[in-house]
C-alpha cells in the first residue's frame, strides 16, 4: 500500500533542551495536505497523552473536545502542522510525535524528545556543569528513531484497532441476544392464539 513519511521536529528558535517557562515550537511535516493530524506526547512513564487534532482546514480540537487551550496553540500551514507549548513545564516533558489516519491506516512520526536541562553540582571550587537528557546533538531538526518508542506506538496502534473491533463484536452479540428473545416471545404469542 501507499506509505507516508512524517517527521516531528523542533522549529523556529526552539532548542532540544527547553527551559522552564520557555515557549516551545514543534512542527509535523506530512506529505498529505488533505488529511488532519493528531499531536501526542509520551511521558517518562510511557503513558500517551492526546494534545490536539488539527484538521486539514486548520480547525483544532484539544483535549475535552475544546476548540482552544490555555497551554497549547496549534495550526496548519501547508504541509506543516505546528504545535506550540506556550510555557514549557516539567509535566510537559516527553517524546512528542504526530500521527495521521489515511485510508484506514495509521502513520506515526518518530518521537521528538523534549526534556528540561538538568544541572548537577560538582566540587565547590568548580562551577556546576550542565548535563543533558534526551538528544545531545546540536541539529534541532534531527529525526530521533527510538526502538522503545516504536514498540509503545505499535501497542497504541493495536489498541486503536482492537478496542473498536471488540466493541462492535459486543454490540453484534447483544443485538443477536435481543433478536432471539423477541423471536421467542413472538412464537409464544402465536401458540396462544392457535389454542
Amino acid at each position: 500500500g501507499e506509505k507516508y513519511k512524517m517527521t516531528a521536529r523542533f522549529c523556529g528558535s526552539s532548542t532540544t533542551l527547553p527551559r522552564v517557562g520557555q515557549r516551545l515550537e514543534l512542527e509535523c511535516v506530512t506529505p498529505k495536505e488533505d488529511s488532519g493530524i493528531f499531536w501526542m506526547r509520551q511521558d517518562k512513564g510511557g503513558t500517551l497523552h492526546f494534545i490536539v487534532f488539527i484538521s486539514s482546514l486548520s480547525r483544532t480540537t484539544f483535549e475535552g473536545n475544546e476548540k482552544t487551550s490555555t497551554r497549547f496553540e496549534a495550526k496548519k500551514d501547508s504541509k506543516f502542522y505546528r504545535l506550540v507549548v506556550k510555557s514549557f513545564m516539567p509535566w510537559d516533558e516527553g517524546n512528542y510525535f504526530c500521527l495521521m489516519n489515511s485510508n484506514q491506516a495509521l502513520y506515526f512520526s518518530p518521537g521528538q524528545p523534549a526534556f528540561l536541562r538538568v544541572t548537577t553540582t560538582a566540587a565547590s571550587t568548580s562551577p556546576a556543569p550542565t548535563t543533558q537528557r534526551g538528544i545531545t546533538k546540536k541539529d534541532p531538526c534531527l529525526k530521533t528513531p527510538d526502538p522503545e518508542l516504536e514498540k509503545e506506538l505499535s501497542f497504541f496502534c493495536d489498541i486503536f484497532i482492537w478496542v473498536p473491533l471488540a466493541g462492535a463484536c459486543l454490540l453484534l452479540l447483544m443485538a443477536l441476544a435481543v433478536t432471539i428473545v423477541l423471536c421467542q416471545q413472538t412464537r409464544r404469542r402465536r401458540c396462544r392464539c392457535k389454542r
